[in-house]
């Protein structure tokens, strides 16, 4: 029998893991899943400053890039830049596969599957977003609070500017209405709870701050640029009436 108690360490059961393994599990899920933000999980986002090396290094294997910012409170993983990034005017990184975007051989070789997937964006919801940046610009130069909360009203006066005279006011509520509902889901809107006893309350909005990461000042000039030929088109009285936003090109990525 051999007592040497290195001998008897060595048939030991190894030990449990560290503990940051389960908080860079859990971080890379949520991670995965999509945005996580300061205010909704502070135990999560100290572990996520705390082992933002590891992140990185975990990402990285998935071709993915950590985006932290402490400032505003939020980050999140977005894939790395490739050749076609550069064409797209913005994007909306959506946490899920896209097997049908895996591409194929290409002179450079063939390309990787993107385990975050870009997706367009409507016109309606990419005049929103553009509204919305701008407003945010707005309010952030006033120096007042960091929120944004606009109600459901207000949205629709950001928009009216840019419909047709004569557009049916009922079809207008409804379109801004479906278009918010989509800008909630993409994460940049989050509907707040009416107060107790307000049943007249149309909705309030908060304008979640992650939207100044993915409509940047360059993405904002060229959607203003387009924005100014459909003006002149509208005043010039070309641009029918539909009821609704405008559709078609010129529209964001996600």
């Amino acid at each position: 029998m051999n007592d040497d108690p290195q001998d008897n360490d060595a048939w030991q059961s190894p030990r449990d893991p560290s503990p940051a393994v389960p908080d860079l599990s859990r971080l890379m899920v949520h991670l995965l899943k999509g945005v996580l933000y300061r205010d909704d999980d502070e135990r999560l986002w100290a572990s996520l400053l705390r082992l933002q090396a590891r992140v990185r290094e975990q990402a990285a294997i998935l071709l993915l890039e950590l985006v932290l910012d402490e400032a505003e409170g939020h980050a999140f993983l977005k894939s790395r830049p490739d050749a076609e990034d550069s064409e797209a005017s913005a994007e909306v990184h959506v946490a899920a596969a896209d097997p049908a975007r895996g591409g194929g051989p290409s002179e450079a070789g063939p390309r990787l599957p993107r385990l975050i997937a870009r997706r367009p964006l409507s016109y309606p919801v990419s005049l929103m977003l553009a509204l919305l940046r701008k407003r945010m610009a707005e309010f952030d130069a006033s120096g007042g609070d960091t929120r944004l909360v606009l109600s459901r009203d207000e949205i629709a006066e950001l928009i009216r500017v840019f419909l047709p005279d004569g557009t049916n006011e009922v079809r207008v509520i409804d379109q801004v209405d479906a278009t918010i509902t989509k800008v909630v889901d993409l994460g940049f809107l989050r509907r707040l709870k009416p107060a107790t006893g307000s049943a007249q309350d149309r909705g309030h909005y908060e304008v979640r701050r992650i939207l100044k990461a993915f409509v940047d000042a360059q993405w904002l000039a060229e959607f203003d640029a387009r924005l100014e030929v459909y003006r002149t088109a509208l005043a010039a009285g070309s641009v029918a009436s539909t009821g609704g936003m405008p559709a078609g090109r010129g529209a964001a990525r996600a």
